[in-house]
């Protein structure tokens, strides 16, 4: 029923999340050791197959496995022939020798676990910590801090996506800039922006002008600038109404087409109620 339904579906989003992620991992380790490409796309919508189909005949969801990825490579597995032979010999174990497979000790299984995490850990990214950024750094540790705290690979991969994003927004913001020049003939002062305007940088933005300046026209070049999203715009409209309202004469230039279709969009200072809209928001 839709009751049954609404409780299975987070679980079932959350573990395909899960596969897909430990999936791209392993296909990202196996391409290094094996100097090889592979079809993410290709391999992600085969995985969704097999495990609607596994689900329709009662058994478990999959994906793939980077300790089992990683032995068969350093046995010498390099085709679908290898991946074939550990799935059809894994089956033979379970439904033919499960009397003789429950005989081996979990120690020694754990043993061999515990080999392959050792081969599989890059000791080399210990080393690199006093070579690499700060903010790489604290993205790789985080990572592995909440992926072991939480026994879930999805929440410590999106930590360090968050954390990535975030750092990498605050290292763009930071490469924006804008220049001015006057021209006394016609009374104009021209600002030139240049770089990435968004959330990160849009107060950086504004307080580049100088609206207090007594001027009768305001040129804004944006030719080497991009908008990405609304604050960006908002810091737009703040500045054009802020120069209006000291007297001036605006005229904005330079638009590339993405920007324009954003700020014809969300803009408000060339509306009647330009101010008012501003306020608002």
């Amino acid at each position: 029923n839709l009751e049954t339904l609404m409780i299975i579906l987070p679980y079932s989003v959350g573990l395909a999340i899960v596969g897909l992620l430990e999936s791209m991992m392993t296909a990202t380790i196996v391409d290094d050791l094996t100097d090889t490409t592979s079809d993410r796309n290709r391999e992600c919508k085969g995985q969704g197959v097999a495990n609607i189909g596994s689900g329709l005949l009662g058994g478990m969801a999959g994906c793939a496995m980077i300790g089992q990825s990683i032995i068969n490579i350093k046995s010498g597995g390099r085709t679908r022939l290898s991946t074939l032979t550990a799935g059809v010999f894994l089956l033979v174990l379970v439904l033919v020798l499960d009397q003789w497979l429950v005989q081996i000790p979990m120690a020694a299984l754990v043993a061999v676990m515990i080999m392959v995490s050792i081969g599989t850990f890059s000791w080399a990214s210990i080393k690199n910590l006093k070579e690499h950024p700060l903010s790489t750094n604290i993205v790789m540790v985080v990572t592995v801090i909440v992926v072991v705290a939480t026994h879930n690979l999805a929440f410590g991969v999106l930590a360090g996506v968050l954390l990535a994003a975030l750092f990498f927004a605050n290292k763009v913001g930071h490469y924006m800039l804008v220049t001015s020049e006057f021209d006394e003939a016609t009374d104009t002062r021209t600002y030139n922006v240049v770089g990435q305007v968004f959330f990160s940088s849009s107060e950086k933005f504004t307080e580049s002008f100088d609206f207090k300046e007594a001027v009768d026209n305001v040129v804004i070049d944006l030719t080497r600038a991009h908008f990405w999203d609304i604050t960006a715009v908002g810091a737009l409209d703040k500045a054009v109404i802020k120069f209006r309202r000291e007297g001036a004469e605006v005229d904005i230039i330079g638009l590339n087409e993405a920007s324009a279709t954003i700020v014809d969009r969300f803009g408000v200072h060339d509306k009647p109620d330009a101010v008012d809209q501003l306020m608002a928001h």
